[in-house]
């Protein structure tokens, strides 16, 4: 996450990770605009380069090299990253709309979506068909019919609808991939069969004839069945029906082709084409609205209709940034002139492909799939050593200076923000921002809250219920992701974590968090998006927000005093130092998120793995709390910033006990053990080292990959609990049963020796 040095003044939202919004990203990188924040939303972390998908499905490329990484990508650029999926626009407050957060407010917009397929269309198509596009998640359509493959024995007839150069392109690659595996396994590859569909009369209908012809050459040589002047019109679970009436028996169908706009697309109000594409002018704006602009599949240029193929959605990314810039400092936008041609190398399946250009064309070879092969590797490679050129950019000659055009009131606020700030309470967030942003959170209410935000004072006045006794805890850090609303959940997970730790209930909370000055606008909608998140969470604990404190600082951070209640008498509760000799150690939740996050900070992560972290971070442990406590776990503790070891060490002396801990059972998130091997660490690791005294044989676990991470302070981390030993495996699967699917025994506890290092390590 990158501190701006700058206050906001400016939004650019991007929808969608397209071929045309990944050359945006670099281009930002590159060159920084001050005042300008990126944000990037988008359904996956990681976005598939089409030019290589089909050298992926005949398997000659990982997943890793036929994707690029999104999330590390924005984080390069300086680029908030939300994971949601759009639903809609209001174009008049100027919002995106998502399925799964809060609307992101923009000044200025760019959608590359791609197109979508209009399976609805075709009777049965949407249910019985496998869609390539999206492309993002063809993925997983992909890795399911490839599975069926080499479980189904006998013949598998499979069918492509559409027989342009990506049907065609991936009709011989399935091929290629599918009887390969069949080889491997010692079928028969001939238990496939291949048929081919388009409703026009000739495949490749917008390339040259002698392009025609090696293709249908190469198909019938495959024996490819090609069915020309054959629309399908209904598909089922038993195969498809054409428009002459034909019923054909097929086990799989794979939809390339009919492809339209994103149907949320048609109520945003803005002008659309007969497939639901928006139209664009010369400059990629749209004609409807200046502040939305498009680019790619979901771009249609008035007056100049393009194919939909990946060399425009590449070629249109310069472009775009550059009008980016200009319209948000309301200069004058620069047209974008498509060729007239374009190069298309069509691979064949089998490291070869035919070259098309216009008129002219070349058959099939190998020498121009290494070709395409060198061009495909070089662009992915820009976007993957992202290292040297953050370096570059932070030259003195690649800061762009921004001319950012405001009113006379933004002018001010700008000017008030970037000037020195006050102090004391002269650093409090206004009144009206707070009122606004605050106003639309809808915390619950509790019986027990006499005075909370339902009616604030000057404090809340909350009842502590007959026979209960109250826990209290506290935290507070600052934001280690761009994304405020998540930040809000995963701060509001890690203060409940301490009073579920203890076996209570989660009653109230008051919040304290800083934002950064800027325009109120801007302000507001930070504060209202990180509480949205964490009022969400605090609601599903049933814990009121009752009131709290927001002030301005550098840097975003939240924290909660968190108010629980337990039985007076202490019944159920659980606490560090009840551990028992004989009791099993459990771990709820996987660990390295300090270490994955650091290596993020670094660009040396994968999106996916961050993904799996933060979706682990928002896991609430209230209900793995009950589970171990049902369980008769006698102590517990969450794990936060001092790790694996420093925790453990807190319950073992208290307890008077020793413990032993498996290096290999440890639960841990993808990614941690590689950004751990090269060194990336968290800045808190250091201090958590110095507690190696605690253990007796660490020596002989140096060269572990496991031994560094039980320093790796967590966030938000998973329950550490001892419980009996007759237990212990009906909890954990209880807590699976739950989702904490990576819990895990990961030790147990030893009577007290005479030894003063209490943690022996087991490998």
């Amino acid at each position: 996450m990158q501190t701006p040095e700058q206050a906001v003044l400016r939004d650019i939202v991007l929808i969608g990770g397209g071929h045309s919004h990944v050359v945006v990203l670099k281009s930002f990188g590159m060159k920084p605009m001050p005042g300008v924040r990126l944000t990037v939303i988008c359904r996956d972390s990681h976005t598939p380069y089409s030019g290589m998908l089909p050298g992926y499905i005949a398997g000659h490329y990982s997943y890793d090299e036929v994707h690029i990484d999104l999330r590390t990508l924005a984080e390069f650029a300086g680029a908030r990253f939300f994971k949601d999926e759009v639903i809609g626009l209001d174009r008049a407050s100027g919002k995106v709309l998502c399925k799964s957060r809060p609307p992101v407010s923009y000044d200025r917009l760019s959608i590359n979506i791609g197109s979508t397929p209009q399976v609805q269309q075709v009777a049965g198509a949407a249910a019985h068909a496998v869609a390539v596009k999206p492309i993002h998640l063809f993925n997983q359509r992909w890795l399911a019919l490839l599975e069926r493959v080499r479980r189904q024995p006998g013949k598998t007839r499979i069918a492509l609808v559409g027989a342009g150069a990506g049907g065609v392109e991936l009709t011989l690659a399935l091929q290629h991939r599918l009887r390969q595996e069949l080889e491997s396994l010692g079928r028969d590859p001939n238990e496939l069969s291949f048929h081919l569909f388009t409703s026009s009369a000739q495949i490749l209908p917008t390339h040259n004839p002698r392009v025609r012809r090696s293709f249908e050459a190469v198909l019938a040589a495959r024996q490819v069945v090609l069915h020309c002047n054959s629309a399908v019109t209904r598909v089922s679970d038993r195969g498809l029906q054409t428009a002459d009436g034909q019923q054909l028996a097929m086990d799989e169908i794979v939809w390339v082709t009919q492809a339209g706009g994103a149907p949320w697309l048609q109520q945003t109000g803005l002008a659309l084409d007969d497939g639901g594409f928006i139209q664009v002018n010369d400059q990629l704006q749209s004609v409807s609205d200046p502040r939305v602009f498009a680019a790619g599949d979901i771009a249609s240029m008035l007056g100049r209709p393009l194919e939909k193929a990946g060399v425009f959605a590449v070629r249109q990314g310069q472009p775009l940034a550059v009008n980016l810039r200009r319209s948000v400092q309301d200069l004058a936008l620069r047209p974008y002139r498509p060729q007239r041609s374009w190069l298309a190398l069509i691979s064949t399946g089998d490291r070869c492909a035919v070259a098309s250009r216009g008129r002219w064309s070349w058959g099939v070879s190998a020498l121009l799939w290494r070709w395409k092969d060198r061009i495909d590797r070089r662009f992915m490679a820009s976007f993957s050593a992202l290292e040297p050129m953050r370096r570059a950019s932070m030259a003195p000659q690649a800061q762009a200076q921004s001319a950012v055009k405001l009113d006379a009131e933004e002018a001010a606020q700008a000017i008030s923000a970037m000037a020195m700030r006050c102090g004391g309470c002269g650093a409090k967030v206004g009144a009206t921002v707070l009122s606004r942003a605050l106003g639309a959170l809808k915390p619950i209410e509790r019986d027990d809250v006499l005075i909370g935000l339902h009616a604030p004072d000057d404090a809340a006045v909350v009842r502590v219920p007959p026979g209960q006794a109250m826990v209290h805890s506290v935290d507070f850090f600052r934001a280690f992701i761009d994304d405020p609303y998540l930040f809000g959940k995963v701060a509001a997970n890690h203060a409940l974590g301490d009073i579920f730790a203890m076996g209570g209930q989660a009653q109230t909370a008051t919040a304290i968090c800083t934002v950064p000055p800027g325009l109120e606008a801007k302000v507001e909608d930070v504060l209202f998006q990180m509480m949205t998140g964490a009022v969400e969470v605090l609601n599903e604990a049933g814990c009121a927000l009752v009131g709290g404190h927001t002030g301005e600082g550098k840097e975003l951070a939240l924290g909660f005093a968190i108010n629980g209640l337990v039985r007076e008498d202490l019944r159920g509760l659980m606490v560090k130092g009840a551990m028992k000799p004989g009791e099993l150690l459990l771990l709820t939740k996987p660990m390295g998120t300090g270490t994955l996050f650091a290596a993020h900070a670094l660009l040396k992560t994968r999106g996916r793995w961050i993904d799996a972290a933060l979706d682990s971070m928002v896991q609430s442990n209230r209900l793995g709390a009950q589970c171990l406590q049902q369980h008769g776990a006698s102590a517990c503790t969450d794990l936060t910033g001092f790790g694996l070891l420093g925790h453990l060490v807190e319950m073992t002396r208290p307890s008077g006990v020793d413990a032993e801990l498996d290096l290999n059972a440890l639960p841990l998130l993808d990614g941690a053990q590689e950004t751990s091997a090269a060194g990336i660490l968290s800045s808190l690791q250091p201090a958590n080292v110095r507690l190696r005294r605690a253990l007796r044989n660490q020596q002989a676990a140096l060269k572990h990959p496991n031994y560094p991470l039980i320093f790796d302070p967590q966030t938000a981390g998973g329950l550490l609990a001892s419980v009996p030993a007759a237990k212990a495996e009906a909890c954990v699967l209880a807590l699976k049963a739950l989702g904490y699917g990576h819990t895990a025994i990961i030790g147990r506890v030893l009577a007290q020796g005479d030894a003063l290092e209490p943690i022996t390590l087991k490998f």
